[in-house]
């Protein structure tokens, strides 16, 4: 009697050949990697691999590694300390490397005004326009110090002008205190050649970094202190920045009254 076949074991051939399967292998695992005998797919010739002569690397330009803010506050002291005229220390700050504002700035701002003048006005650094004209104070906040000096009988032939540091920092963001240390020999030795009668610090940071004042600056500003030049004690005083004034605008009934005293100052000086 013949055994009919398994349903379920025809279901699976089926399903075996539905999914592709074409041939069927024994019951028992086979090795085929130990198989020695039998065809063996011919092996391909290897090409050879295609040498290229590897082009000599390009030198990147030597650059000075950048200097330590201590060591560069140090050169430039040295630095500053050499130059015997404004023309000397000009030349000196256009060719020191110690500050990394250097490098994003468009040019060197030194000074504008009289070197003569009994009346110094410093800032904390140039803005976008003054980095583009190469001088302080242009721009908006330019036509207002001019103003402010008019008021009082003054213009730029008769004060000089400059910055603690001489270079714009990038997006006219505030100069560091690390940047502002390495410029500060540049504008003491400024000072100290100019000889004016009256400092006027213009702005907080001018006058943290130069009287050393750390209150706040609605406090501070029209009082007089003494500086001392390295030459002899002048009367110092900090205002409010021409910037500052352009936003708050109420403000400028202070530094009205600031302009008075410089006015009185230099009168009774």
């Amino acid at each position: 009697m013949t055994e009919s076949p398994d349903p379920n074991a025809r279901d699976l051939i089926e399903f075996y050949l539905d999914a592709g399967a074409d041939a069927f292998i024994g019951e028992e695992p086979v090795d085929r990697f130990a198989l020695v005998d039998g065809p063996v797919a011919p092996k391909v010739a290897e090409r050879p691999a295609l040498v290229r002569e590897a082009a000599p690397p390009i030198a990147a330009p030597a650059r000075p590694a950048p200097q330590a803010p201590d060591e560069a506050a140090t050169a430039a002291r040295i630095a500053a300390r050499s130059a015997t005229t404004l023309d000397e220390l000009r030349a000196i700050v256009e060719g020191f490397d110690g500050c990394a504002l250097k490098a994003t700035a468009s040019r060197t701002v030194f000074s504008d005004g009289n070197p003569q003048a009994r009346l110094m006005l410093v800032g904390e650094a140039p803005g976008r326009d003054e980095d583009i004209e190469g001088l302080p104070f242009v721009g908006r906040s330019g036509k207002l110090l001019n103003q402010m000096l008019k008021a009082i009988g003054l213009d730029r032939t008769s004060v000089y002008i400059a910055n603690i540091v001489p270079w714009r920092p990038p997006g006219n963001r505030d100069p560091s205190p690390h940047e502002s240390a390495i410029c500060l020999p540049f504008i003491l030795r400024q000072i100290q050649l100019v000889d004016p009668d009256v400092l006027v610090c213009l702005g907080k940071p001018s006058m943290q970094t130069l009287l050393g004042l750390m209150e706040p600056i609605s406090k501070a500003r029209g009082r007089w202190v003494t500086f001392n030049t390295g030459k002899r004690d002048i009367k110092a005083l900090a205002t409010f920045h021409p910037a500052f004034l352009l936003r708050s605008p109420l403000q400028k009934r202070f530094a009205w009254r600031d302009l008075l005293a410089i006015k009185k100052a230099l009168k009774n000086g």
